[in-house]
């Protein structure tokens, strides 16, 4: 079982190694943006409150976030693990979440930080753009279509972009991941599980340094992770 931080800038790549670690591993990836629409829908006490928050416009409170962490992880189909992409973002995130899984007995086993050139992060942002029909991802200078205008999943011709995936969005972006949630840095290196992956290598060289951390903190003594 390993429980651990995926962190770094918007574009990064966080998003893209923790499906490959969830394929690998057999880890649940947590996203907070999926259990918050999750709890809304559900109608549960906890999604009530986040529905409020939501429709009145107001960041949503520390608490509630991490109470949805806390229902997620007791789900059995964490048993191997829990990645976690895009939290936290601030130091008293980090805290408030180090406490809640202390309650349980559970522990942030390693934090990745997947570090990027800003400067090529805009770039790599800006150019991104997606099949309308199917989502598959591609980018203007690094993965087009093999066929010029069709995704090469579904083949539809039409294809969007984010509104905020533009030059001067990406830079305030970065300005905010710098100010917020570079400072939890070391916060976790003071705990000495914070370790520093290049993401400006490609996904595959990236994803065997991940695999080199993840086999330094599992051993046969923990049980180590299941290949699968």
């Amino acid at each position: 079982m390993i429980n651990l931080v995926l962190l770094g800038p918007p574009g990064a790549g966080k998003g893209t190694q923790a499906k490959r670690l969830e394929q690998k591993y057999g880890l649940v990836q947590l996203s907070t943006g999926d259990m918050l629409r999750a709890a809304v829908a559900s109608g549960s006490a906890l999604g009530q409150q986040a529905k409020k928050v939501m429709e009145a416009g107001q960041l949503m409170p520390d608490d509630i976030i991490v109470g949805m962490i806390a229902e997620r992880i007791d789900q059995p189909d964490t048993r191997n693990g829990i990645i976690l992409d895009g939290f936290p973002r601030t130091t008293a995130q980090a805290k408030a979440l180090d406490h809640m899984l202390a309650e349980r007995g559970l522990g942030l086993d390693l934090v990745i930080e997947i570090r990027v050139d800003d400067s090529a992060l805009v770039e790599r942002i800006s150019g991104r753009f997606a099949c309308a029909k199917c989502g598959a991802g591609y980018h203007d200078f690094n993965q087009r279509p093999k066929v010029e205008g069709q995704c090469d999943r579904c083949g539809v011709t039409e294809f969007v972009r984010r509104k905020d995936d533009n030059p001067a969005t990406v830079r305030a972006r970065l300005r905010a991941y710098h100010d917020q949630t570079a400072p939890i840095l070391p916060y976790y290196a003071d705990k000495g599980i914070l370790r520093t992956v290049d993401g400006m290598a490609d996904i595959e060289t990236v994803a065997s340094q991940i695999e080199t951390l993840i086999k330094e903190v599992t051993s046969p003594l923990t049980g180590g992770l299941p290949s699968l």
